[in-house]
């Protein structure tokens, strides 16, 4: 009856937790968003129940060699993506990686994502270890919201970045100008 009760209990849990077992961090809401043929984002909010502070400084792909964190700043009035090093995922804390904010970007793609693809990843929290993620691609997810990459290939030179949205939140009209939105 344990079995059973186990096995039911593991059925209903998000596709996208699959943490190790006894470990600390718990990872919900996992999605991925294509931005364009060669490129996708990553999001999702990872828990960290432990008493240390938690340093999520990579991330490895199924599908690509280049996961890369990435995050948003405004740069005068425009939002740029730029790369960072870590995420800290707080002791008894949560951290969201979410448009507009802290992501991974998978770059380089060498087959475009399509709505329902089920993406692996392996995120590296250092000494806090690492926790495999299955995350569904939805593109439908939040549609509307903001332009997405449609037209920046594969994010090559971070500098492309600048000025070209940020995955869902919003920005000056002034950051689309040149690339599909409507300018004032």
């Amino acid at each position: 009856m344990k079995t059973l009760i186990l096995a039911a209990t593991l059925a209903a849990l998000p596709l996208s937790v699959l943490a190790q077992a006894g470990s600390d961090i718990t990872v919900t809401d996992a999605y991925v968003r294509s931005a364009n043929p060669r490129s996708g984002a990553a999001f999702m909010t990872i828990a960290n129940a432990g008493a240390q502070d938690c340093q999520l400084t990579a991330v490895a792909s199924d599908l690509t060699g280049r996961a890369e964190l990435h995050t948003h700043v405004e740069e005068n009035g425009v939002m740029k993506m730029t790369p960072v090093q870590a995420v800290t995922i707080p002791a008894n804390g949560t951290a969201a990686l979410e448009r507009g904010g802290d992501h991974v970007m998978l770059m380089a793609l060498e087959t475009p994502l399509q709505q329902g693809d089920e993406v692996t990843l392996t995120l590296d929290l250092g000494d806090c270890g690492t926790v495999p993620v299955k995350a569904a691609v939805d593109n439908e997810r939040g549609k509307g919201e903001a332009m997405d990459h449609a037209g920046h290939d594969d994010h090559a030179g971070h500098d492309a970045h600048a000025g070209h949205g940020d995955h869902g939140a919003p920005a000056s009209h002034d950051a689309h100008a040149g690339h599909g939105a409507p300018t004032n």
